[in-house]
């Protein structure tokens, strides 16, 4: 069976990869997110910070937040820098891909030395 978004998802996580080599650990979590931007686009990869997204209860919105990444309108990015990913951070992802219908979300910590990412589908 064929991961969603597979292609995407790979270009998405070696830009991770790229933007946590070069900078390194220890800095705001809006920091990787502007550098992870940068190497988005680099590889032509359509991406919007903090973009707005809606939530929805019998076509009304009920609420809205932004989500730290969107790629392409087809992956959501929540990126963190903290000591060890929690099981909120993943609920926080999949409530963003249950409101959205976003199938796909990646959860980015760059706060420790190598990497540290997780793939969720809703």
């Amino acid at each position: 069976m064929e991961l969603l978004e597979k292609d995407l998802t790979e270009k998405i996580i070696g830009a991770c990869f790229e933007v946590s080599n070069e900078l390194g650990v220890g800095f705001l979590e809006s920091v990787y997110e502007k550098a992870l931007i940068i190497a988005l686009a680099d590889k032509e990869i359509d991406a919007i910070a903090q973009a707005p997204l809606k939530v929805l209860f019998r076509d009304k919105v009920v609420g809205d937040f932004y989500a730290d990444i969107l790629v392409e309108d087809k992956v959501i990015i929540e990126l963190k820098a903290v000591k060890a990913l929690s099981p909120e951070h993943e609920a926080q992802i999949i409530n963003y891909l249950k409101a959205t219908g976003i199938k796909v979300g990646l959860l980015i910590n760059f706060a420790k030395p190598k990497l540290e990412w997780k793939r969720l589908v809703y």
